[in-house]
């Protein structure tokens, strides 16, 4: 089946197989994933698959292996972990799979229907495993660009000139991992180019690595997509699609205030939702963002958001329920298990998009409250609990919207949910699939009622 998958991949619109094959004699149901990223050249697809099928046998005789590059990924288990109406029978490719004595051996064992067999005939080439070969993609008319696995590799100069020398004038944003430019390259095309902070530590390396190698195989609407890359001497560089509306939270409270409509606003919480709910439990491996906030959600020309900023991404083994990690996040914005106990796991995020959430329908920051008549010392989150207590859900919802056009029990639905994905236990709070299912429903919700919130001082 793997033998099939790395033909089948490389031939595929979108470079994306899913398959699974039953075990004759009532044995197992065995599933299997390939995927290339889009970008990459048929040729390439198919070199990179077939290192990682060479890698992936020091996983047997395990019930589930997984082996990536910066450019494939590749994974086997007899645990479904795919939508079956995703399903491709990729026997039809077995002829070409077979073209030399390894696949001939391989087709060989699969005929004969023996699991025991396979296992034994894969495990027997470990000792063969030959290294990940580098992956030729075609630059077209991208200037500077060079062989890398995975995105384009751009030149450093390039970069300079695109920002006019990283200059002041072309900055277009500032965070904890870095500055951010607006580039322009000599094709005319526009792009975000974001130079990552601490350039003489170690780490810089490693979070470089990880985010390259983590956001070239993420692709979704909702999502920012990362487009190359840049390593000279201690710099390190990434290059995104730019967003000319900027972040969300220059809608919200700062210099484009008042202009998102209800509609809007909707469409960005549920997208986030639908974005989150992608990186959690969509795509072949668990990301969580760590980091959530207005400033990381960008908008693009339709005001659709995209989420931003994976420097802070990590990704979690499937046999763990969290993870004990140092802190990385904006306090206001992060989970109380979070926060005090370093405890990680995908509701970290629910709660941030909770915290979000009431900010969308408030128009007001988490952690500073500006209207007049607000109780000394209280944040959002106090001030959203306190109005659902008294069943004066729509106190909060910002002045600057019209009441004809939202709904109200809509809202009040929506501010409740926000209130669910900050319960105090992470395990109560809702699945992002699960709240997408929420926000699509029609009503108030029944049988779900959110408990009062850990309120954790941010100054």
């Amino acid at each position: 089946m793997l033998m099939n998958l790395q033909t089948a991949t490389p031939r595929i619109t979108g470079f994306s197989v899913a398959t699974k094959t039953q075990v004759p004699n009532n044995g197992p149901t065995i599933y299997a994933f390939g995927q290339c990223i889009e970008t990459i050249t048929q040729i390439g697809c198919k070199d990179c698959l077939n290192a990682q099928y060479n890698n992936m046998q020091s996983c047997l005789p395990n019930s589930d292996g997984r082996a990536f590059a910066n450019g494939c990924f590749l994974r086997y288990s007899t645990t479904s972990f795919f939508p079956h109406n995703q399903i491709l029978d990729v026997t039809r490719f077995s002829k070409q799979a077979v073209t030399s004595k390894k696949g001939i051996i391989i087709g060989g064992v699969v005929a004969g229907g023996s699991l025991a067999l396979i296992l034994i005939a894969l495990f027997s080439m470990i000792r063969r495993r030959k290294s990940p070969k580098m992956i030729s993609i075609p630059r077209g008319d991208i200037p500077g660009a060079s062989k890398l696995k995975g995105p384009v590799a751009f030149s450093y100069n390039v970069l300079k000139t695109a920002t006019k020398n990283f200059s002041e004038e072309n900055k277009i944003g500032e965070g904890g991992f870095g500055v951010v430019y607006k580039g322009t390259l000599w094709n005319g095309k526009v792009v975000a180019i974001k130079k990552l902070a601490s350039p003489y530590s170690n780490k810089v390396d490693e979070e470089f690595e990880s985010e390259v190698k983590l956001i070239s195989h993420v692709h979704h609407r909702n999502l920012v997509r990362l487009l190359g890359c840049c390593s000279k001497g201690h710099d390190r560089i990434l290059v995104y699609e730019y967003m000319k509306n900027n972040s969300l939270d220059k809608f919200l409270y700062g210099d484009k205030k008042y202009s998102l409509n209800w509609k809007q606003r909707y469409e960005v919480i549920l997208g986030i939702a639908r974005g989150l709910a992608y990186l959690h439990e969509e795509f072949h491996v668990r990301i969580i963002h760590r980091d959530i906030k207005t400033n990381n959600i960008l908008l693009d020309d339709d005001l659709q958001p995209r989420i931003a900023d994976f420097g802070l991404a990590r990704l979690i083994p499937e046999d763990k329920t969290h993870l004990n990690t140092k802190f990385a996040g904006t306090l206001g914005y992060t989970s109380p298990e979070y926060a005090i106990h370093g405890q990680l796991s995908e509701k970290v995020d629910v709660y941030s998009y909770g915290i979000v959430v009431l900010e969308i329908i408030s128009g007001q920051k988490c952690n500073k409250l500006e209207t007049d008549g607000d109780v000394a010392g209280e944040y959002l989150l106090q001030k959203a609990w306190n109005l659902y207590e008294r069943g004066m859900h729509l106190e909060l919802v910002d002045n600057a919207l019209d009441p004809q056009d939202y709904d109200a029990d809509e809202v009040k639905k929506i501010i409740e949910i926000g209130l669910l994905c900050t319960q105090p236990s992470a395990e109560t709070r809702p699945m992002m699939s699960e709240i997408m299912v929420m926000l699509k429903k029609k009503g108030l919700l029944e049988n779900m009622r959110p408990t009062m919130p850990i309120f954790i001082e941010t100054n």
